[in-house]
């Protein structure tokens, strides 16, 4: 068994700081706990494996003896939800033999286990936020109706209520998608590049107090790399938009912080779109000793970084969406229905149909909570 706390990327990682693969696997199978703990079955672990295998150009039955896995497609992300939880009807596999595909896929590279860490995260948060559509309650008019009083006498009384249900929904659904993106995005990005984030009560970045000296209060790092005394700052896109006023100063601060604590920043911009922000942020980042990718160069940076097998992963799962996405012209959007029954949530419009099954058992708790 090989001993990877000697691979940064798993020594800067708390999933594969110590590595031990039972422990590995509880960590791949479980996201959450009580009552919003989600468990993925050996079948679902056995398939995201099989992905994992034809994302690397991997032999499935030599490199990890798996038995056959009859995928309805190559692509992860056009694998419907509700065909991994099927495999959950059939024959249960046994822990022994996810163990040993783990083994295996380790043995052949030991960046398998990361990988498979990330794509599990991936698929679990997915499952999450599925449930998270399916469950989110109905706002009611007594959380909504004073603000009736912007609005009342300009439409009829019965759309101006739709409307203000319709919106208090999407809002909470959308808060709880950046949630959820958050706990996902930016900790699979540091992972490929050796560091892990850090919260403000451990970071080793600290605030600069008003003698200009680093305090004892430390501040949130998107990705900290301890080897390199590197600590990144991830963003998707930089525009005049992105962030109000102060939020933006507070933007600005973070590279002085960076080297007052004797750190190197870095500035990783995956979306080249310029702006007088991106400008005023490279500007500050350069000025402290730091290094600013944009683009190209953010994505070509990460690669390097992450090795052959999670330059896969970011290849494979991360860039190609992020790329899609951001094709998409903002001034033309498209025209969209919505519908609302016991049963589901129609979303239709001339580019498809999203429908997303609601389960009132799952409304009902979401209430409760």
């Amino acid at each position: 068994m090989k001993n990877l706390a000697c691979n940064p990327r798993y020594s800067q990682c708390e999933h594969y700081g110590i590595y031990k693969y039972e422990s590995a696997i509880t960590k791949i199978k479980i996201l959450g706990a009580g009552d919003g703990r989600l468990e993925l079955s050996n079948n679902q672990i056995y398939a995201l494996f099989a992905y994992s295998c034809h994302d690397l150009g991997w032999d499935l039955a030599k490199d990890l003896d798996l038995a056959f896995v009859d995928l309805p497609t190559t692509n992860y992300f056009s694998t419907p939800l509700g065909w991994f939880e099927d495999l959950d009807t059939q024959d249960d596999i046994s822990g022994e033999r996810v163990l040993d595909a783990l083994q295996r896929g380790i043995s052949k590279d030991e960046d398998f286990g990361l990988f498979i860490h990330n794509l599990a995260s991936l698929h679990k948060r997915r499952l999450k936020y599925r449930r998270i559509l399916s469950g989110q309650p109905r706002p009611t008019m007594d959380q909504v109706g004073p603000r009736s009083l912007l609005e009342y006498g300009v439409v009829e009384a019965r759309l101006l209520s739709s409307w203000m249900i319709w919106r208090k929904w999407i809002f909470d659904i959308d808060n709880r998608s950046g949630q959820e993106t958050g706990y996902l995005f930016e900790p699979i990005l540091a992972s490929c590049i050796g560091g892990e984030p850090f919260g403000s009560k451990n970071s080793p970045v600290k605030r600069i107090g008003s003698d200009g000296k680093p305090t004892n209060k430390g501040r949130q790092i998107d990705c900290y790399v301890a080897s390199e005394r590197t600590a990144y700052e991830f963003k998707l896109r930089v525009t005049i938009a992105a962030s109000g006023q102060g939020r933006f100063a507070e933007e600005l601060s973070f590279p002085a912080e960076c080297k007052a604590t004797g750190l190197n920043p870095i500035l990783l911009v995956l979306d080249p779109t310029p702006s007088h922000r991106l400008t005023d942020l490279s500007a500050e980042f350069e000025a402290n000793g730091g290094s600013v990718l944009i683009g190209h160069d953010a994505w070509n940076h990460m690669d390097d970084k992450a090795g052959p097998v999670m330059a896969t992963f970011i290849n494979t799962y991360i860039k190609p969406p992020l790329e899609r996405m951001a094709t998409f012209d903002e001034s033309s959007l498209v025209d969209i229905s919505l519908s609302w029954t016991d049963e589901k949530i129609t979303i239709a419009g001339s580019a498809g149909e999203y429908v997303v099954q609601r389960d009132q058992s799952e409304e009902k708790s979401s209430r409760i909570v």
